[in-house]
């Protein structure tokens, strides 16, 4: 029996509305930050208290985009009805995504772009190495390559599920493809897809002047805790009283 939104609980219904107001939101970050172009790349996040999600509809153009087209589905990548038009169908990449919200159950949001740079390293099929330490804040090592996968099934969440669990990365670069990266939530997806383009950029910068120079294991341990548990306001570090001062790379 298919999931009808109006008939869900008013805290399901409301957790499903403001759910859907932060994927119309966030989806302006993905143009904005220069990560996607024309209707390519979606933003998806896992419905609090609910066994949903919500993504963006296939092929609208986000200047096109509100919070009444996002299209909610269920775990299986099934549309409920939502209230937006039967004729209305989510992303070609929603079977990824709920295979990633069935599999991995600390994951709340998902972001699947095509842009550029890491593009390119996932054409080349080769992981971006830890050379910034800015990959070791936020990733805690390298962004390791996906296999080629085709579209249309569950073929891309597994192959991203099976290579995020051997690692630290919130950004994996499907071979041929293009970068997926998870999060706590749909904004936290967003921001690692935006950090990915960043390093990927630099990176290849990098290699043009040289061999870059890669960042032993144990600095990449150091920076990636104290990024993930001390940087930010209101972190306190394990021992200490006082508010913790940011490291010194990060932004």
């Amino acid at each position: 029996m298919a999931v009808v939104l109006d008939q869900l609980a008013p805290e399901g219904q409301d957790a499903v509305a403001r759910t859907r107001q932060r994927v119309s939101d966030l989806h302006a970050e993905l143009p904005r930050n220069q990560l996607v172009v024309w209707t390519a790349g979606n933003v998806s996040e896992r419905v609090p208290g609910q066994d949903l999600f919500v993504i963006k509809p296939s092929g609208v153009s986000y200047d096109e985009l509100s919070p009444e087209l996002m299209v909610v589905c269920t775990l299986d990548g099934a549309k409920i009805v939502d209230g937006t038009p039967a004729s209305l169908t989510p992303s070609s990449d929603t079977a990824a995504h709920a295979y990633v919200y069935r599999h991995m159950p600390e994951v709340g949001g998902v972001v699947h772009t095509h842009s550029t740079y890491a593009t390119a390293w996932a054409a080349r099929g080769e992981e971006i190495p830890c050379v910034l330490t800015m990959m070791g804040d936020e990733f805690g090592g390298p962004i390791p390559v996906g296999p080629f996968a085709i579209i249309g099934d569950d073929s891309i969440g597994r192959g991203i599920v099976e290579t995020l669990r051997h690692s630290r990365s919130r950004a994996v670069l499907m071979q041929n493809h293009g970068p997926f990266t998870i999060g706590k939530d749909a904004k936290d997806a967003v921001k690692a897809a935006v950090m990915c383009e960043e390093v990927a950029r630099t990176v290849h910068v990098a290699t043009q002047l040289g061999d870059p120079i890669a960042i032993p294991e144990e600095i990449v341990e150091t920076l990636f805790d104290r990024y993930q548990n001390v940087y930010g306001q209101g972190a306190t570090p394990a021992g200490h009283g006082g508010a913790a001062s940011p490291p010194p790379t990060a932004t």
